[in-house]
């Protein structure tokens, strides 16, 4: 992988030749090569046989034997950095597998939107508050959110302290997973304090309470549970949106096994839907690494641009290789899905066709950008409908979510209203489903997935 053709070589430096979208000024070049340089250096966060991995058990979701669930947060931030914030998003991503799991009766792969999301595009390079202009916030990776000069100015020094950062996080994550806190026979445990009396939490615990009486029957059969790895450990990947190329080509090593090269910043990274120009930087940068990539695709993308896309990110067909996730808006997804659908289909390409039913349905109200859960779900449906009138399996959804009882998005149990968003709005960015409301949700998907 790392040449398309002998015409069309790559390297992971191949990209600055390329119009590269969605990039900070940076006020010092100086200053951002020596943080290159400093993360050329550090040791990978993640590891091609992780890589590879992960794309085997995509091209399950790809076959239609498995199901994706990629959720966290929209943009983590350097300031709400702890144990139990990591923790709580861990544990309703676990919840909403349990419930889609036993709905589905197949393995759900669980991704994280975390340990790198710390950045995000925008819609207008600067921003304007009375007469005075500023960069637009692009992250913490990037530079501050409040509204001066100096927080605004784009620093290469944060690319060194989200590396740092997501080593921290990773190193939590991996313990929480392979050291018994997911171990199946710790359902209970999962139910956040917050949660457990409401109806998503009460119907999270019946789901709890019949695998409980599933695995003492086992035991009592004189099956072993604890020799089994699959019920005592639980596989959970990394993802962000591959958005400062810097960052990504800085991290990126050469698999000694292939030859081939990987992104270590994380397990999957995906392309976004204002970064996805066929001519553009970021194809360009993740054409050539072996991790699987997911592509952001919207309404205006058009049926033949997205084949192109698939020729360039996935030339070989490989199964698992490339996630489609689309975003569109529960009121334009009939008009758009449907050709993309059966022109992706009729390209031969094995792609996992997923839905982010967040992006597409932000609105503005009370100052604040907000979600309705009814619009949510309602694309979705026809995400599953749509797909499943043109043979394709619908494989993920892709979910903007935190463990904290926020008040960002509208509805759900709680039925939050326009008035109660500035209760707990703490997002950094875009509004996130809370810990009720992403069961919610679990549970309309897996009702969708039991058909």
């Amino acid at each position: 992988m790392t040449s398309l053709s002998q015409s069309n070589p790559w390297s992971p430096s191949s990209w600055r030749s390329r119009p590269a979208a969605q990039q900070p000024t940076w006020p010092d070049p100086e200053a951002l090569a020596g943080a290159e340089r400093k993360l050329a250096s550090f040791p990978p966060l993640v590891f091609a046989g992780e890589a590879r991995k992960l794309t085997h058990a995509l091209s399950q979701v790809a076959a239609g034997q498995a199901f994706l669930l990629q959720a966290g947060d929209c943009a983590e931030s350097f300031h709400e950095f702890h144990a139990d914030a990591i923790r709580d998003k861990l544990k309703v991503i676990l919840q909403m597998a349990v419930a889609l799991t036993y709905a589905s009766g197949v393995p759900v792969v669980k991704v994280g939107r975390i340990a790198g999301q710390f950045a995000k595009p925008r819609s207008q390079p600067t921003e304007t508050q009375g007469e005075t202009t500023l960069e637009v916030f692009r992250g913490h990776m990037v530079n501050g959110e409040g509204f001066s000069d100096l927080e605004r100015r784009p620093d290469p020094e944060r690319l060194v302290v989200a590396y740092q950062q997501s080593v921290a996080t990773l190193n939590l994550l991996r313990a929480f997973t392979k050291g018994g806190f997911a171990a199946l026979n710790q359902v209970h445990s999962w139910n956040m304090a917050f949660v457990k009396e409401s109806p998503q939490g009460q119907r999270y615990e019946q789901v709890a309470a019949e695998i409980d009486r599933a695995l003492r029957f086992m035991t009592a059969c004189g099956i072993d549970l604890g020799a089994e790895d699959n019920l005592d450990e639980v596989d959970f990947w990394t993802s962000h949106e591959a958005l400062i190329l810097p960052y990504e080509e800085a991290l990126t090593r050469q698999d000694s096994l292939t030859g081939n090269f990987v992104d270590t910043s994380a397990h999957l990274l995906w392309i976004g839907d204002r970064s996805r120009q066929l001519d553009g930087a970021h194809v360009e940068f993740l054409r050539g690494v072996l991790n699987p990539l997911g592509l952001k695709v919207g309404p205006s993308l058009s049926p033949a641009e997205l084949v192109e896309l698939c020729d360039v990110l996935d030339p070989e067909h490989r199964p698992g290789r490339l996630t489609l996730i689309g975003r569109f808006g529960h009121d334009k997804i009939d008009q758009h899905l449907p050709a993309l659908l059966e022109a992706v289909r009729n390209s031969g390409h094995p792609v996992i066709w997923a839905c982010d039913p967040m992006h597409g349905n932000t609105f503005t109200a009370q100052g604040h950008k907000t979600r309705r859960l009814s619009d949510i779900v309602a694309e979705l449906q026809r995400f599953f409908h749509l797909c499943r009138d043109h043979g394709v399996w619908p494989g993920g959804v892709h979910l903007e979510l935190t463990g904290e009882n926020v008040t960002e998005c509208l509805g759900g149990g709680d039925q939050i209203v326009e008035d109660d968003l500035s209760t707990r709005y703490r997002s950094i960015c875009d509004p996130r489903l809370n810990a009720h409301q992403a069961l919610d949700l679990a549970f309309s998907v897996a009702d969708l997935l039991r058909g």
